[in-house]
């Protein structure tokens, strides 16, 4: 396992222990599991925000989470908002859908946690 992917689990880690005292069930990309409201989170974005002689010194990794719900899923944003900035991330934006062919409500949370390399 590269370095790379060791810091992509290393991050699933963190969003997976941010989010367990939830009610709801928490899953990497996709949630196959009945309830009617569940998580899912990627990473869609890991770049280098600070150099310094030809050097990475600061990494962000750039974080979508959502919530998928049949019902009022508000509570429940804030718990995870709240978890997610105790756990050092920084909120970038939030917006909500409803997908119609699904017949769900969906809110989309995106974060980004900043991370020195060594």
């Amino acid at each position: 396992m590269g370095a790379k992917e060791r810091a992509r689990a290393k991050m699933n880690k963190t969003i997976l222990s941010a989010l367990s005292s939830l009610s709801a069930p928490v899953a990497f990309q996709t949630y196959s599991g009945n309830a009617e409201t569940y998580i899912t989170f990627f990473t869609y974005l890991d770049k280098t925000e600070i150099y310094a002689d030809d050097d990475e010194l600061i990494t962000g990794q750039y974080i979508q989470l959502d919530i998928w719900s049949k019902g009022d899923y508000t509570e429940l944003v804030k718990e995870v908002h709240q978890n997610m900035k105790h756990t050092g991330f920084t909120k970038l934006n939030f917006y909500d859908l409803y997908e119609k062919d699904l017949k769900i409500y969906h809110k989309v949370m995106r974060y980004k946690l900043e991370k020195e390399e060594n």
